[in-house]
């Protein structure tokens, strides 16, 4: 283990991600909210620590090994959780313990979205573009930029980027070099995010909130600007607007580079993965619309069903906006949205849960085993359209769904040993393992209220969900540390 060379590189990315600490510094001063001096304060301590732990190992340039990368996704994540507490805790307007403080930012920067926040809107609006902000930065993924900058340092980025990137098939790389890979994700993504705020404008949003809830939406997070979230607007064209960027961003980002490098969008209706996405989508949109209008919750039909397009949508793919409060929709409904959530989105996009590629192919292995059952000397194979899945694939994603039900029934009965009911218990577990952000019970609203060890509990389980469990649960296997 190259345990030098890691720290090197970790310096470099901890000074890299001060950097991102300046905008916000900047929207404190344009509103002259009183935030600057925290962002400043922060900005400093970032930049010092980066270099105390850059500095003694300034002269490690060995190249990185899979388990090296391994281990620096982690720190590098844990790490940038922790120094983006910084400008939270040093806020006097904002009076937040060291637990809801880092709650608050690696809720942001795993991109799920639970709040222990209320009175969002009376914030200063430094805090409000800062934690839009951490959103963006992690929705794709800070360490995918870092590829993209650090062979620039002479730092080779295939070890990180095959322990970041969502998904089952890590190594399909839309370009030869994987920095030029990293820099055509963040052309789409910048691109989608300029598309959506612009879109929000037009809609009626002022140029702040367009930003801010642009950042959120293509990062697929969930983090507003008010409490009400999308409600406070109260425009089924902001509502639409929403869900079509939400299902864009849920879509795996090499299809859209296929789409934008093809000039085609036939690419969409050939992957598998994508039709799949969407006929989900279609099915619970149509399945909650028709259930609101039964029980005649909205004052007509057009209102009932961009709110349930809406709600199915948000929960789905787990960006945890809300116009209205689902958690009390009758019947089987929320139930059926926190379940949602688990499926998410699309391998490698910017949505979380255990992705749609590998909930259809643990389907097709369970039809596999059905029909073995009936044919014990016939040959199955598990495809994912035309193309026949390796069975190392195959057993990774059994893997993977293993590994994953066992972090969530850990998280589940730690969260009941603090004190929280089942409901609450399950949701909250759901919600930040999915990376989903609101649950039911007493998480329905905001986390504020829950024991500090639970929020400390739902921090690891945002962690595992932004990490997909096995960058995690690798470290702790005695093979690792192996030399």
């Amino acid at each position: 283990m190259r345990f030098r060379g890691i720290l090197r590189i970790l310096g470099l990315l901890i000074c890299l991600f001060s950097i991102t600490l300046v905008p916000p510094g900047v929207v404190a001063l344009i509103y002259q909210d009183g935030g600057g001096v925290a962002f400043l304060l922060a900005f400093v301590v970032s930049l010092v620590v980066g270099f105390c732990v850059w500095y003694p190992n300034r002269h490690e340039r060995s190249d990185l090994k899979v388990r090296d990368g391994f281990l620096l996704t982690v720190l590098f994540w844990t790490v940038l959780g922790a120094v983006g507490i910084l400008p939270l805790w040093f806020t006097a307007e904002v009076p937040l313990s060291i637990t809801d403080a880092a709650f608050e930012s690696f809720s942001g920067l795993t991109t799920t979205g639970a709040t222990i926040l209320t009175g969002i809107e009376h914030l200063p609006h430094s805090i409000l573009f800062y934690r839009q902000q951490l959103q963006w930065l992690g929705g794709m993924g800070i360490i995918v930029l870092a590829v993209a900058i650090l062979p620039m340092l002479g730092i080779g980025g295939m070890q990180l980027y095959r322990a970041e990137i969502p998904g089952p098939l890590k190594d399909a790389k839309m370009t030869p070099r994987i920095a030029d890979t990293a820099k055509h994700l963040w052309y789409i993504y910048v691109a989608l995010t300029a598309a959506c705020a612009i879109a929000y404008k037009l809609a009626g949003m002022g140029w702040f909130d367009a930003i801010g809830h642009a950042f959120s939406t293509i990062a697929v997070g969930g983090f507003s600007t008010y409490d009400a979230s999308m409600g406070y607007f109260d425009s089924a064209t902001i509502n639409t607007i929403c869900v079509v960027f939400l299902i864009i961003s849920s879509i795996n980002f090499a299809v859209h580079y296929a789409a934008i490098t093809g000039r085609s969008i036939t690419g969409y209706f050939r992957d598998p993965e994508a039709r799949a996405f969407v006929l989900i989508q279609v099915a619970l949109i149509i399945l909650v619309f028709l259930t609101v209008l039964v029980h005649d919750l909205f004052s007509s039909t057009e209102e009932a069903f961009n709110q349930a397009m809406f709600q199915a949508v948000s929960i789905s793919t787990t960006a945890g906006f809300a116009t209205t409060d689902f958690s009390s929709w009758p019947l089987f409904l929320p139930i059926l949205l926190i379940f949602a959530s688990f499926i998410g989105g699309c391998a490698s996009s910017t949505a979380g849960g255990l992705k749609v590629v590998r909930v259809m192919l643990l389907f097709r292995q369970g039809v596999r085993e059905l029909n073995r059952l009936v044919h014990p000397a016939g040959v199955y194979s598990v495809k994912l359209g035309k193309r026949i899945m390796p069975q190392r694939v195959v057993e990774a994603v059994w893997g993977f769904f293993a590994a994953y039900a066992l972090v969530f029934v850990v998280i589940m009965l730690g969260l009941l040993a603090t004190g929280l009911d089942d409901v609450t218990a399950f949701s909250a577990t759901a919600a930040c393992l999915n990376n989903l952000g609101p649950g039911l019970g007493e998480v329905a609203a905001n986390y504020a209220d829950i024991p500090d060890a639970a929020k400390w509990l739902l921090v690891i389980a945002m962690l595992f969900g932004r990490l997909e469990v096995f960058t995690i649960l690798v470290l702790l296997t005695p093979t690792f540390w192996r030399s």
